[in-house]
């Protein structure tokens, strides 16, 4: 959890962008992260050229390499050195302006040297914008004592920043909180042969939780090229309608080594999106706000749920793309369980029916605080399209680790271990009765309740009878004790008057 020292050098970053006149939030996020993106490339070489001194050797391809660089952009040779984060973070106020501005910047947008991938298509119309060397100086001074090296650390400020960005009311809807993220991805497991899609990808939290739990768990077999080859080339797919966040993910991916990975503009539910078969593995939050235009939206979808609604579309879209045996884990609004129209009660049979639901996860309302205090949940199914639900989990998240306010305070009450270890071993779920926090449901109950898939369907609750005593016992009582009350008054008023 983040700590009250960093927030203070966060709050105190954004407001220099603040005082600067940079006050659009989602412009002060993309501003910021270049910075982080410079810091983070100069902290891990580092750390390399120190293991590589230890041993006596030298790095292979290092991002800062020795002699000069060609700038594009200007069409001049510089130092590889001044690029470096720990050099130009000492260089006076306008010399570093102009490196940070004129060079380091240009050399971030070109860093794949003119091939062609995911990062270099999003940084291609990006901008500096930080107007000045003194607003410039304050921010890196700022940044500078980040630790950079921490990717926990580094995750809580991403997210910390985004719910400032929420605070402020803009672009609230790109934030995920992390560990529901890999609460999740830990409930799937993904593997190195999965290929993996969040076609409403935000900031990539997904994918890069995804990325990050494949390094630590497969770390020795990345070392193999062909596994390596997959992982940063064709494994990690995203999709998105914002320029800002595709680029913030593509800088996110690259420094958890991904090198080249599909992240495209793409409205996910349009005919645009002809992938079908294609994932064995979709992770998403996908965008549950209002309606859209149906004669924008693929036929495809609509076959499977004639409606007008984002998230019923979504989930009939994760249908579509994913091959037979791929799994989803999605995060969806409460409605999706229970609602009584012709759309939700059509993608609630196309689960259970056609595909195999595995679990519904039912999360407190707090879990998106201080952004929205909806109800959600997680479904997660597999793709047969030939049906196999046979019983389905359900689990009732009381607690997640913060408080469920706006302040979402570090608590000792936490269910997501729980969650994963019951999921893992569901055979074990057998002898849970109904009045316990989590169960199996035949899918044969299910269909007798129309398909509803609200936890408390199906939830007993133990009603303990409670006897009290008649009410002339207890008016006997209050009547004995006002008596000594009497009696206690009439002493002191004897004593003292």
């Amino acid at each position: 959890m983040i700590t009250g020292k960093v927030k203070s050098q966060i709050d105190s970053i954004w407001d220099t962008f603040w005082t600067g006149g940079i006050t659009n939030s989602i412009t002060i996020l993309e501003q910021m992260t270049y910075l982080f993106f410079m810091k983070m490339l100069d902290d891990a070489q580092i750390k390399k050229e120190a293991a590589a001194n230890l041993l006596g050797g030298t790095i292979s391809n290092p991002v800062f390499k020795e002699g000069m660089w060609h700038n594009p952009d200007s069409d001049r040779d510089v130092p590889y050195s001044n690029l470096r984060w720990h050099n130009f973070v000492n260089f006076e106020a306008e010399r570093m302006f102009q490196t940070i501005s004129k060079d380091a910047f240009i050399f971030i947008k070109t860093l794949n040297e003119g091939r062609e991938s995911a990062y270099s298509r999003f940084m291609e119309n990006a901008t500096f914008l930080i107007p000045n060397p003194r607003t410039l100086v304050k921010i890196v001074e700022g940044v500078d004592q980040l630790d950079m090296n921490n990717r926990d650390t580094m995750g809580d400020v991403y997210e910390y920043i985004l719910s400032k960005m929420a605070a402020s009311g803009n672009n609230g809807q790109f934030r995920t909180p992390r560990h529901i993220i890999r609460m999740m991805v830990e409930l799937m497991q993904p593997t190195l042969k999965d290929t993996i899609c969040d076609p409403a990808m935000g900031s990539a939290g997904f994918i890069v939780e995804s990325a990050k739990y494949l390094t630590d768990h497969y770390k020795n077999e990345l070392l193999k090229k062909e596994n390596a080859n997959h992982y940063k080339n064709s494994m990690l797919h995203g999709f998105d309608t914002d320029q800002t966040m595709l680029r913030i993910g593509a800088m996110n991916l690259m420094l958890h080594g991904v090198e080249n990975p599909d992240i495209r503009y793409l409205d996910s539910l349009s005919t645009d999106n002809t992938d079908e078969n294609r994932y064995t593995l979709c992770l998403a939050n996908p965008p549950f706000a209002g309606s859209i235009d149906n004669e924008a939206v693929s036929k495809s979808l609509l076959a499977i749920t004639k409606t007008k609604k984002t998230e019923l579309l979504f989930v009939a879209l994760f249908t579509r793309m994913l091959t037979v045996g791929g799994r989803c884990a999605s995060i969806v609004p409460d409605g999706v369980l229970f609602g009584n129209s012709s759309g939700h009660k059509a993608i609630r049979k196309e689960l259970i029916d056609n595909q195999r639901l595995q679990a519904v996860i039912s999360m407190p309302s707090g879990v998106f605080q201080p952004y929205s205090g909806v109800s959600t949940a997680v479904l997660v199914f597999t793709k047969t399209d030939a049906g196999g639900t046979d019983k389905v989990w359900f689990y009732d998240m009381k607690a997640d680790g913060y408080s469920l306010d706006q302040k979402r305070d570090a608590v000792k009450e936490n269910d997501i271990p729980d969650v994963i270890a019951r999921f893992r071993n569901l055979e074990a779920e057998e002898d849970r009765t109904r009045k316990e926090q989590s169960f199996l449901v035949p899918v044969e109950e299910i269909r007798e309740n129309d398909y509803d898939l609200s936890i408390n369907k199906y939830k007993e609750v133990e009603r303990v009878k409670v006897e009290y005593e008649k009410p002339e016992v207890v008016l006997g009582r209050i009547e004995a004790l006002q008596g000594e009350i009497n009696e206690a008054i009439k002493e002191f008023r004897e004593k003292y008057f």
